[in-house]
């Protein structure tokens, strides 16, 4: 049930029903002892999100509430609960692939909708309907990638997600593909002399992160000079959409991969996500995924298609782009309804406060003894710090206290033991930072 408050007009027109002249003439009959003049003492409005924090904070009062400073590529993020309220809609929950048209122009629009987004966030002029996930998305960028050179070397950075990049050696060792390293330098940036020795004209494809695993925003101009005067395509990969709101977008890349996750869809204990490759619209033919395309139907009236069906696994199966034959269209739908409702300025704002929180969270911990910055290169939402003792067993203190610790970057990279990344969203509150950041600092000082 909605609320809707009374206007003047309504006010006036039950008063005169009752034959009252004003609100002070209908309480008159009160004693003038016992009506309360002074304003009451009632906080301002308060936003969905501030709502819905406010009875989390009393629920936690009375369970296990754990507060969460752990992202390296699934984010907390808020989400409307209008989101989920549409794609629980019959329509959108049961509906399968729409190769029927005449039937299915809802899901199709959607669908539609959601690579416009993703064409406007990304600086790109073709997207896909969705991948699995960003992971699988990058790898597709790297196959496509391939198929447009004719070439099978590929240069991914260190600094991309060790996941990511798991999955791409996966997909090489049975492909022909040849995946080698780029290192990154003592600022958590790709080095790019390192880049210019190793590209040859033999390497179909650089690809690069940013924000990148540790948080750090890359500065790609150099690196893409560097890539196309070898003749081979910069693949930018995103595994934090909400960067975007503040980050330039990727306009110079050839092919971006990135997760959409941020945008209205849970952590879920890791899925299910939803991927996206935006491209040049030159290179459409060659990118892999469903597309859905604008047209005209025999009456003149708008309509929307599957176009250039016949890239996909459904038509020629060994011919096709991808042997990935479905996509995460539900997903998609969510990540669609979220940034509708964002707009422009609200995904801005998301990502200010992203940006802004975690400048406090990483000022609050300097403040411990021992504990530096690993990286002095700008960042996000997500930063890395030493610590003067293991990580792990400091997690192990925090988890006592209700607190999911930053994730400890020794297993992924050795040479960063006792080195943390943290990760603060727009959901942490300035209170939770600051008893963090005195949880690390106690945890610090207990013996080991």
């Amino acid at each position: 049930m909605r609320y809707l408050p009374k206007s003047p007009a309504e006010r006036q027109e039950m008063l005169a029903a009752i034959g009252a002249k004003s609100i002070e003439e209908l309480f008159s009959s009160i004693p003038d002892r016992f009506r309360l003049r002074a304003t009451l003492d009632i906080p301002g409005p308060y936003s969905e999100a501030e709502v819905i924090q406010y009875f989390k904070d009393r629920a936690a009062e009375n369970s296990n509430g754990y507060t969460s400073f752990l992202g390296a590529g699934v984010y907390n993020h808020l989400r409307s609960v209008v989101t989920d309220a549409i794609i629980q809609r019959g329509e959108f929950l049961t509906s399968y692939t729409p190769y029927q048209a005449e039937i299915t122009q809802g899901t199709l629009q959607a669908i539609f909708e959601f690579q416009t987004l993703m064409c406007q966030l990304t600086g790109q002029e073709v997207a896909n309907a969705s991948m699995y996930d960003g992971s699988t998305a990058t790898t597709e960028a790297v196959l496509m990638a391939e198929r447009l050179t004719g070439r099978q070397r590929v240069l991914v950075a260190r600094s991309v997600h060790p996941e990511y990049r798991e999955v791409l050696k996966t997909y090489a060792k049975n492909s022909g593909l040849r995946v080698e390293e780029i290192p990154f330098t003592a600022s958590g940036t790709v080095d790019a002399n390192a880049l210019q020795a190793v590209v040859k004209d033999d390497v179909a494809a650089v690809v690069v992160q940013s924000p990148n695993f540790f948080g750090v925003i890359e500065s790609y101009a150099p690196l893409v000079d560097v890539t196309h005067t070898a003749g081979a395509m910069f693949v930018v990969a995103i595994a934090e959409g909400v960067s975007l709101g503040l980050v330039r977008p990727p306009a110079e890349a050839d092919i971006v991969a990135m997760e959409g996750q941020s945008f209205g869809l849970p952590p879920s204990y890791g899925g299910p996500f939803a991927g996206v490759i935006a491209s040049r619209d030159r290179f459409v033919r060659q990118m892999p995924g469903r597309l859905a395309g604008q047209t005209t139907d025999s009456e003149g009236q708008r309509g929307f298609v599957l176009t250039l069906a016949t890239r996909e696994q459904h038509i020629r199966r060994e011919k096709a782009t991808s042997n990935i034959c479905t996509n995460q269209a539900l997903c998609a739908l969510a990540a669609t309804v979220h940034l509708t409702l964002l707009g422009k300025e609200g995904l801005r704002e998301m990502a200010e406060q992203n940006l802004s929180k975690a400048q406090f969270a990483l000022s609050e911990l300097l403040k411990i003894p021992g504990v530096r910055r690993t990286f002095d290169a700008p960042f996000f939402n997500e930063f890395t710090v030493e610590l003067p003792r293991s990580v792990k067993i400091v997690n192990g203190h925090l988890l006592r206290d209700k607190i999911i610790g930053p994730l400890a970057l020794g297993t992924p990279y050795p040479q960063l033991t006792k080195h943390a990344l943290v990760c603060v969203t727009e959901t942490t509150t300035r209170a939770e930072i600051e008893r963090f950041a005195n949880a690390v600092k106690l945890a610090l000082e207990r013996p080991i």
